[in-house]
């Protein structure tokens, strides 16, 4: 009978977490290890943890790596330590146990169970009906044409900083860019998502033969998607810095917005490997997004004003 592995145990802010299987390879093409995400994550904490906290999260764990299947989960398990922060949050038939994560040592726990990517809810849990963030998603179609991205994204910017609204950047580690606009938490989230499709039906209007909103990919051609449906309850983006289960390990990474001239910039571009030269060269673009929060209500009239 084979003997169960002996957990290593480290000491996280005073926490102490058992560790297992650290040698375990996630990403066979890279080489990386359970081990080096649980080292990425714990190393990234002091720049990630500011954009999650009071957030909800929703786990996309691989416990045999990429080349398996991957579950989703929204409800924290029985058997996560009673020091993980659990938020409850009422669904159809019930509520879901969220996990909150407010200190490194949450990162470190939840690396350890192979919690690849962490998907971060729009609104924060004191106030969970009523978004500080929108979100807009840029999906390029089949061709894979990063520039006509880039070029949604500019042009998205435009409009969105013409109605007095502070877009960020992010490429989503996997095939496009969200942008993400910080809100004063005044608005529902049917508010947020009607303002946000208007936004996009303007972009549609204004480049129908790049962008589209159409949800059939069979219809989409070769545009890039414009969509808006994760301004919704319950829904989550990929959270600044997580890691996306993709054969390189790459971060979905907060861009500076001269970034997109880059003619080497892919949303790939950052991972595991290479964030953390980046980050020595840049400082965190996100670092004072919370400060740019704007009342949606200006940005409607002002759309409204457009025609």
């Amino acid at each position: 009978m084979a003997m169960a592995e002996a957990k290593e145990i480290i000491q996280v802010e005073g926490r102490e977490i058992g560790l297992s299987h650290t040698g375990k390879v996630l990403f066979p093409e890279a080489g990386l290890t359970k081990g080096d995400l649980i080292a990425y994550y714990r190393r990234i904490a002091p720049l990630m943890l500011p954009h999650l906290a009071g957030r909800p999260l929703s786990l996309q764990r691989y416990p045999d790596g990429i080349t398996a299947d991957g579950f989703m989960q929204k409800n924290a398990a029985d058997y996560f330590p009673s020091w993980i922060e659990r938020a409850p949050l009422p669904k159809q038939n019930g509520e879901v146990q969220h996990v909150v994560a407010r200190d490194a040592a949450t990162l470190v726990y939840l690396a350890n169970q192979a919690a690849l990517t962490l998907h971060v809810g729009l609104s924060r849990i004191d106030r969970i009906d009523q978004p500080d963030r929108l979100v807009i998603d840029l999906d390029p179609s089949d061709d894979d044409d990063f520039a006509k991205v880039k070029r949604a994204a500019k042009r998205a910017r435009q409009l969105l900083e013409a109605v007095g609204l502070v877009p960020f950047l992010q490429t989503t580690g996997s095939r496009g860019l969200h942008l993400w606009v910080p809100l004063e938490r005044r608005e529902s989230f049917d508010k947020v998502r009607e303002f946000a499709g208007e936004i996009a039906a303007r972009l549609v209007a204004q480049s129908p033969d790049e962008l589209t909103t159409e949800q059939r990919k069979a219809a989409r051609g070769d545009r890039v998607y414009v969509d808006v449906a994760r301004n919704a309850y319950a829904q989550t983006a990929a959270a600044p810095y997580t890691v996306r289960a993709r054969p390189t390990a790459p971060v979905a990474t907060p861009l500076e917005w001269d970034e997109l001239g880059d003619r080497a910039l892919t949303p790939q571009r950052y991972t595991i490997g290479n964030l953390f030269r980046r980050l020595g060269q840049r400082p965190d673009p996100w670092r004072d997004i919370a400060r740019h929060a704007q009342p949606l209500e200006a940005a409607r009239a002002r759309l409204a004003e457009q025609g």
